[in-house]
């Protein structure tokens, strides 16, 4: 990844994320913006093995899936993830700027495992394994 897109992922977006109000509500879907920051911190968790989900494709799905994924495409509005529930999780963090931190140290989790295990691949619970890049 080249070191602009690693920037943006590690200061940018934390930056401008912790800027919304914590109840600010999407354009679509059901989350408020520090549900939507946990649930990317979620993800990121999921990236190095601290959360398992399973996986839920089918094989035959799964080639146009990774087609979008590194596409430019936009999610279609009210896509539901197939691994989450109908309603958002709580929230664990009582403050957004505690979800803001929870978000940062796992994006560093992230980069120091994928630096310490060169050609690590983990499983996304829809595209299946996924190297740093992806």
């Amino acid at each position: 990844m080249d070191a602009a897109k690693l920037s943006s992922i590690k200061e940018h977006f934390p930056s401008l994320i912790s800027s919304l109000a914590p109840n600010t509500v999407g354009k679509w879907g059901k989350m408020n913006a520090q549900q939507m920051l946990e649930h990317v911190a979620d993800f990121f968790k999921i990236s190095t093995k601290k959360i398992t989900m399973p996986f839920v494709s089918s094989p035959e799905h799964l080639e146009k899936l990774r087609t979008f994924l590194y596409s430019d495409k936009e999610f279609r509005e009210n896509t539901k993830a197939p691994v989450l529930p109908d309603e958002p999780f709580a929230l664990r963090n009582q403050s957004m700027q505690g979800s803001v931190e929870e978000l940062k140290k796992e994006i560093i989790d992230f980069i120091l495992l994928f630096e310490t295990e060169k050609g690590l691949m983990t499983q996304h619970p829809v595209f299946g394994d996924l190297n740093f890049e992806e």
